[in-house]
């Protein structure tokens, strides 16, 4: 994925190789089992613009009811660097590696990480089996205007299933019939 540079900023008399390398944008960095906050927190600590997604999951037990705050990525921490930034990233223990092809992590949209920051804020996001195959809606209404995804039925309520393509892992939004819009899109029971 190239960089986008804007005219008259620092990076615009630069090839689109060396302003990739030199503008921050957001990666997947992939973490060991269960270690995610503690990366995350690691990240902070370094001064690394990082994001980890969470959502609340309730636990039953038979003296308690346990409210928990899981990742909605299990084994993924995003970051925000410019890729002259990365060894600080990799020195972070627990942290795997940065996700892409070889040695050249994949640059995710500013966008996807702004609408999945906005969509953890306004609804309720549930992690969800990523999707190879399926048809798609794009939502027109609502906090997450603009994105697509595959629609399912979750028992009495329609679900988009949105999926972050450079990790394939995917979560699931609650929207109401009239805020999508059809794109050969077909109801999956669930």
């Amino acid at each position: 994925m190239s960089a986008t540079v804007v005219p008259g900023s620092d990076l615009a008399g630069l090839t689109p190789l060396a302003a990739n390398f030199l503008q921050k944008n957001w990666y997947a960095a992939q973490t060991g089992a269960n270690q995610e906050k503690q990366v995350a927190f690691r990240l902070h600590d370094k001064g690394i613009e990082s994001f980890l997604p969470l959502y609340q999951d309730v636990r039953r037990r038979t003296d308690r009811t346990v409210v928990l705050e899981l990742p909605l990525f299990p084994g993924y921490v995003f970051v925000r660097i410019a890729l002259r930034d990365r060894l600080r990233v990799l020195e972070v223990p627990r942290l795997v590696r940065l996700v892409g092809f070889g040695p050249i992590p994949l640059a995710i949209p500013e966008w996807e990480i702004d609408t999945l920051r906005a969509g953890l804020r306004h609804g309720e996001a549930l992690p969800h089996p990523y999707l190879h195959v399926g048809r798609t809606v794009r939502v027109v209404a609502g906090p997450f205007e603009g994105i697509q995804g595959t629609l399912v039925r979750r028992k009495a309520s329609l679900r988009v299933v949105v999926s972050i393509q450079a990790i394939q892992r995917s979560f699931t939004i609650e929207v109401d019939e009239s805020e999508v819009e059809p794109m050969g899109c077909a109801l999956v029971s669930r």
